[in-house]
């Protein structure tokens, strides 16, 4: 029914203002009574084999929520009953920006991919922790945290420890977010030196808590071997607790559809074999050292397996999430089992 009524009809308008009307109808929606336990039932897979425990966590399933779609964290507790067994919020930023100016959201519907450049428009870490205080549900939140645009480099850190001591009793795990490439110049943050500080710096503090969070490491896609056999050492001497394998990509290889030459950060089918080759690569040379969630490209139960074959722990879905619809959490789930 989705894919036959329901995308035909959300794609005729503009992808932002949809993304917009959605939200606020489903918040509408899990008001109603037994709304929600209707959704939990028609989505939610329940099963021990498909729990997992990773880096101090007790996750439900593998199959989470990719940070972008909910960046706010508006919508955590009505989303937790489509069956995923994470959700991650955010990017998140010290003070609210409003992002890159609009159009900044595309879909390439003959690629089964979207174009973006929002650049990290969101309400700002004071905002969203406050919200994540009163959530109701008990789904593992990951906080996806970055710098905002007028920051520079030099002083990129700053902005990394606020994000990390304002959400550290809200969420359950950390992302930081260096590889998007709709902030200029962040992507430059992945290189050895400036990374080393900032997760340096952020373990420092993080290490002094009496429980202390894991903290992951989401990469693009367009790094070169060299440049990911310096993230592993990175990740081994910071000892952080994984990598998230991949943000968007630059790449426009391939593409048929008309709008491919937008810029920003291009996501979905396009992107699923490089994702799944960087996975692989990640744990090959570091001998399974560290955590891997797999993420770009997912739209079937197979691209999910695909991942896993490569070295992922868990996956995360957001371009096959609005292609294939809110099934897809559920096939992934039962193809596991």
């Amino acid at each position: 029914m989705y894919k036959a009524v329901i995308r035909p009809l959300l794609f005729l308008f503009q992808p932002e203002l949809i993304h917009r009307i959605t939200f606020i109808n489903l918040k509408l929606l899990f008001k109603a009574p037994g709304f929600k336990a209707l959704i939990n039932y028609k989505f939610t897979l329940s099963d021990k084999k498909l729990e997992r425990s990773l880096f101090g966590l007790n996750f439900k399933n593998p199959v989470g929520l990719a940070a972008g779609f909910d960046k706010n964290a508006t919508l955590v507790d009505e989303l937790s009953a489509f069956g995923f067994g994470f959700i991650e919020i955010g990017t998140v930023t010290p003070k609210p920006q409003l992002g890159n100016p609009k159009p900044r959201l595309f879909r390439l519907k003959k690629d089964g991919a979207l174009i973006n450049r929002m650049g990290f428009n969101n309400d700002g870490v004071e905002a969203i922790a406050k919200r994540l205080k009163h959530r109701k549900t008990n789904v593992i939140i990951g906080g996806n945290i970055g710098k905002n645009k007028t920051t520079p480099n030099l002083e990129a850190v700053n902005d990394y420890l606020i994000c990390f001591e304002k959400l550290f009793e809200v969420v359950d795990y950390f992302v930081v977010n260096v590889s998007s490439p709709n902030t200029p110049n962040l992507r430059a943050l992945q290189e050895k030196e400036p990374l080393t500080n900032i997760l340096g710096a952020l373990q420092k503090i993080n290490f002094s808590k009496l429980k202390p969070k894991p903290i992951l490491l989401k990469i693009a896609p367009d790094l070169t071997d060299r440049q990911l056999l310096d993230i592993i050492d990175i990740v081994k001497s910071t000892k952080i607790a994984g990598v998230i394998a991949t943000n968007t990509t630059l790449s426009r290889a391939g593409l048929k559809s008309q709008n491919f030459n937008e810029t920003g950060g291009l996501s979905g089918k396009p992107l699923t074999n490089r994702a799944t080759e960087v996975i692989k690569f990640l744990s090959d040379n570091s001998a399974k050292a560290f955590t891997i969630i797999g993420v770009g490209g997912i739209n079937s139960p197979q691209d999910a397996q695909e991942k896993f074959n490569a070295g992922a722990d868990l996956v995360q879905l957001y371009t096959g999430f609005i292609y294939e619809g809110p099934r897809l959490v559920k096939e992934i789930n039962n193809s596991l089992l």
